[in-house]
């Protein structure tokens, strides 16, 4: 089996599944207890999913053979520097870690990014996302100081020159 990227609506239903499990992982590791319905709704309701289409940005949909098992989405309009844009919601289904779809996430990002003229791609996340943040560091992305305050969830932020 190998992995395919492509970008896709954010709203197809495969995005919309990824884009849900992605939720209600992170929300349940956070609370430290299972995420219900209405927490995930309610996370994904406005959680500014729109800013994934072009011209502000890109979703990506991994495939490990025929199945939908990630995703990455790519911000251009969140960043006031001139040149950056935010990674955000990369996310591979568990069954398929470990198999090389973060690496190719991120470099199907990377690569949208570089055709929109992005110098600097940079992304927030939390300490006990600790896969995420290996994840960053094995692909290039080095920690750097707070670049905003917006998401009260972040606690490490990251950044890699394109």
């Amino acid at each position: 089996m190998t992995w395919t990227v492509a970008a896709e609506p954010f709203d197809s239903p495969d995005a919309s599944a990824l884009r849900r499990d992605y939720y209600d992982e992170v929300a349940s590791r956070y609370w430290q207890r299972p995420a219900t319905a209405e927490e995930i709704a309610d996370g994904l309701d406005g959680d500014g999913a729109d800013l994934l289409a072009p011209p502000t940005g890109q979703f990506v949909v991994g495939r490990y053979g025929s199945d939908a098992a990630g995703c990455a989405g790519l911000v251009l309009t969140e960043s006031a520097e001139p040149g950056a844009a935010e990674l955000t919601r990369v996310y591979v289904r568990p069954a398929y870690r470990g198999t090389g779809g973060g690496g190719a996430l991120l470099a199907s990002v990377e690569e949208a990014a570089r055709a929109y003229g992005v110098r600097l791609l940079r992304l927030d996340t939390r300490h006990d996302l600790v896969e995420a943040r290996g994840l960053y560091a094995k692909h290039g992305y080095r920690e750097v100081p707070a670049f905003h305050r917006r998401n009260p969830y972040a606690e490490r932020w990251f950044a890699k020159e394109l």
